[in-house]
């Protein structure tokens, strides 16, 4: 993780070397020897002075205004969620021990109880970090990556059985790490987020190259593809809802379309997840 003092910079810098010239109207004369613009070309089409956005950069001015964080957001080309994120890293940092604890993260006994009786749906509790913290008989059947207690940012990077079982991985992996940034915009001092990023990072240089992107990415609906070993690939779309009252908790409800092979499919999880088939008979 990037010191507080280099957190704003780092995101700007990064998304910064991203954009191509061209495409934000600037004529490209001879080899350059940066990537994406210049800073002057970025403070030029932000409005602020080269100097001080040189300073924004090098960590030297960490709170910009509101109006030059819009003017930033919009020369960079910032969707609604990297807006945000940029707004919160000009946010004054209230000082906290470096390495404070948090207690686990738990579902409400509640909820965790009506998962484990909700049979026809795949569902999964997913923590402010990606961990798995709950989910329905049907999920674990789906993908092995939802069994309560993993983390799918480590198994997407880290673990080959669930690699497979993406069939779009690049899309998969991509969307993991923008939504673990996401999802850390307000506390980049977790200690279980600098833990896992440091792992990460170590282990998977596939993740480094990511995570220093400084890509920004909720997770609200979307579609993804399973290669499941039961019922070979489905695709099923997804929405999420927010645990009201769990800090940063999200639920996870994934479905097919009416009447396609991938309802079929999916029932017949159902009848594994339920006891009342086995393996086999699917097959």
């Amino acid at each position: 993780m990037s010191s507080d003092d280099h957190r704003l910079g780092d995101f700007l810098r990064a998304r910064r070397e991203r954009l191509d010239p061209e495409a934000v109207g600037l004529s490209d004369y001879g080899r350059r020897r940066v990537k994406g613009l210049r800073r002057e070309e970025l403070a030029m089409l932000a409005g602020v002075s080269a100097p001080y956005y040189a300073r924004l950069e090098q960590g030297r001015d960490t709170h910009p205004s509101p109006q030059i964080l819009a003017a930033l957001a919009a020369a960079l080309q910032l969707d609604a969620d990297a807006a945000a994120h940029l707004r919160a890293l000009a946010e004054p940092q209230v000082a906290e021990p470096r390495r404070r604890t948090r207690r686990p993260e738990r579902v409400r006994p509640g909820l965790a109880h009506l998962l484990s009786r909700w049979a026809d749906q795949p569902a999964v509790v997913i923590g402010r970090h990606r961990d798995v913290l709950a989910a329905t008989p049907l999920a674990t059947v789906l993908h092995s990556g939802f069994d309560a207690g993993r983390n799918l940012v480590r198994d997407v990077f880290l673990d080959p059985a669930v690699r497979a079982d993406y069939v779009d991985w690049d899309e998969v992996a991509r969307g993991a790490v923008a939504s673990l940034r996401a999802s850390s915009t307000h506390d980049p001092d977790d200690p279980r987020l600098t833990d896992l990023v440091g792992e990460l990072s170590i282990k998977s240089p596939e993740f480094a190259a990511m995570w220093a992107r400084h890509d920004v990415k909720a997770k609200t609906s979307g579609t993804k593809r399973f290669d499941n070993a039961f019922v070979g690939r489905l695709t099923l779309e997804y929405e999420s809802f927010d645990v009201t009252g769990s800090d940063g908790q999200m639920l996870y409800v994934f479905f097919a379309d009416p009447g396609s092979v991938d309802e079929h499919a999916l029932a017949l999880l159902g009848e594994i997840a339920s006891g009342a088939a086995t393996p086999r008979t699917v097959r």
